[in-house]
């Protein structure tokens, strides 16, 4: 699997922390329920590696992701829980070579389009961009298409259910990073009917555009 394989297996790729490893592996059935397989953990709590580990092995039919990389460390322990593909905020010299070595699917974040060319020429021509809403959103993906039409984006930071109709009809995003699928209250009342039912709705937006 590579990289444009990974975004177009969901139209969002949940951006997800997990605090509390008891409904880890409930959270993930919830949204392979509704038809949201591919998860982005992120490396944001001391719990992620070890949520990574747990959702891999009993969770099969989940494509898991570890999120929030910044350095090679971080993908090594990742990849050993694990993870089948890598996001990162940003993208260091560094990460590069780690991701490359590793022969494995991996997202740099961008926020500009010399950053973006930067990532294209280490290798990367699927990207996220981040911080998506507060870099100029649509109409900045709109604006790199031009020059640009082969980078393919999952454009991440500041998404909605709301707002993300205007990035999937773009043709240069392949999805949307977002943390609405798993509210945190929904999560911590183990409320997993409405997690399926916010990630079928997510799952309707390729339909849509």
């Amino acid at each position: 699997m590579n990289a444009l394989q990974v975004l177009e297996s969901s139209p969002v790729l949940p951006v997800i922390v997990i605090h509390d490893m008891d409904v880890a592996v409930e959270l993930a059935h919830a949204l392979v329920r509704g038809g949201v397989s591919c998860l982005e953990i992120t490396l944001r709590s001391e719990a992620a590696l070890e949520a990574i580990a747990h959702i891999s092995r009993e969770v099969p039919e989940a494509l898991v992701g570890a999120g929030t990389l910044r350095n090679a460390r971080q993908l090594e322990a990742a990849l050993r829980a694990g993870a089948r593909f890598g996001v990162s905020p940003g993208l260091t010299p560094e990460l590069a070579a780690a991701a490359r070595n590793a022969d494995v699917p991996f997202l740099p974040g961008v926020a500009t389009a010399s950053e973006s060319m930067i990532a294209a020429d280490a290798g990367f021509t699927v990207q996220k961009l981040f911080p998506a809403q507060a870099v100029g959103g649509v109409a900045l993906l709109k604006a790199l298409y031009g020059p640009m039409p082969d980078i393919a984006f999952c454009p991440t930071g500041g998404i909605n259910a709301t707002n993300a109709g205007q990035y999937m009809a773009l043709p240069n995003v392949k999805c949307v990073g977002g943390s609405w699928l798993t509210p945190d209250d929904a999560v911590a009342r183990r409320q997993w009917d409405e997690i399926t039912a916010l990630a079928r709705q997510a799952c309707a937006l390729r339909t849509a555009s």
